[in-house]
């Protein structure tokens, strides 16, 4: 009995059929569909990456705060300064390629050829301009986009003190005395000045629409300051490799109106759930897929104690919480 193989995806078909195009029977290249095949090859890639987002806008393409937009800003500027010498690059590639095909007789071949200082010049000034424009621009960024220096807003900041475990998310709310796991709400058109720490190995704090990614270590305290420009729901994750529940490290943020905000927070200050030492040793246990969680927290200095438990040794008397190996 003939064993057939199973038909490709029609994507893969196309691409096949492309490369059967580019090549004649001999399987050596024919210059007759070499571009054309290109081009729809990128198209073919560029359509199956779109499928692959299943319609979701790509954070990094959709900003929706003040950080997230400068950053845009940045990178859109990078890649123009560096365009200028990639684009002349690639087209004289091609070009010469075309030029000095075997086919044109009229291409002259001069192998005792060695330099040409202008030519020389230009190819060697123009790159080092780009690298001192873009170290200009990395320079002005890097102060400008300083993950510690606060939002320039009328509005009061709003501190939310985060806790990467293994492998969930613990965000305290210290004014409002709640806290929350997997599930981050915050008002629009404020300031949230995040405190980021771990109980659990190094890990990285990102919500792609509001702002870049930063770090977070055990008995360090980093900083981030991020601002939503309107009401919205927007996806947050670790974006550190941390041990076998990494993928399941994702919370929602909501950004909702300042009453609204004020409403939610009412809410969970009557929460039944309480955060105490005790509760928290229980909760920062390695589990994975936890349900988004809210707390009222009966310690104001659970995260202090957090930090600080990696770098003196306890008080007497004080709840010990053991290391994990």
């Amino acid at each position: 009995m003939d064993v057939h193989p199973p038909p490709f995806p029609p994507y893969l078909s196309a691409i096949h059929c492309i490369l059967l195009r580019a090549t004649d029977n001999e399987r050596s290249v024919n210059p007759k569909y070499v571009f054309p095949s290109v081009l729809i090859l990128a198209a073919a890639i560029t359509a199956i990456a779109l499928s692959l987002t299943h319609g979701h806008a790509v954070g990094l393409l959709d900003p929706q705060g003040v950080i997230a937009k400068r950053e845009q800003a940045l990178m859109i500027k990078a890649a123009l300064l560096m365009l200028i010498v990639v684009v002349p690059v690639f087209a004289l590639t091609f070009g010469i390629a075309w030029h000095y095909r075997a086919s044109n007789t009229r291409a002259q071949y001069r192998p005792s050829w060695e330099h040409n200082r202008i030519e020389e010049g230009i190819w060697w000034a123009v790159p080092m301009i780009v690298v001192a424009a873009l170290a200009v621009v990395a320079w002005q960024s890097a102060h400008a986009l300083d993950p510690f220096r606060p939002i320039d807003s009328p509005m009061s900041p709003l501190t939310v003190e985060v806790v990467s475990l293994d492998w969930k998310w613990l965000f305290i709310y210290p004014a409002q005395g709640i806290a929350t796991m997997n599930y981050l709400a915050i008002p629009e058109q404020t300031p949230i000045a995040f405190k980021l720490t771990s109980d659990a190995p190094m890990n990285a704090f990102w919500i792609p629409q509001l702002g870049g990614q930063e770090m977070t270590m055990p008995g360090m305290i980093t900083q981030l300051h991020l601002m939503a420009d309107a009401t919205g729901t927007y996806e947050g994750f670790s974006s550190n490799l941390s041990g076998a529940g990494f993928s399941s490290m994702h919370f929602p943020v909501r950004s909702m109106t300042t009453n609204d905000f004020a409403a939610w927070v009412s809410q969970a200050q009557r929460s039944p759930n309480t955060l105490s030492f005790a509760a928290y040793t229980q909760l920062a246990q390695p589990s994975v897929h936890n349900p988004a969680t809210v707390f009222r927290v009966t310690n104001s200095r659970l995260y202090a104690e957090i930090v600080m438990r990696f770098m003196t040794p306890p008080a007497s008397g004080a709840p010990v919480m053991p290391m994990r190996p």
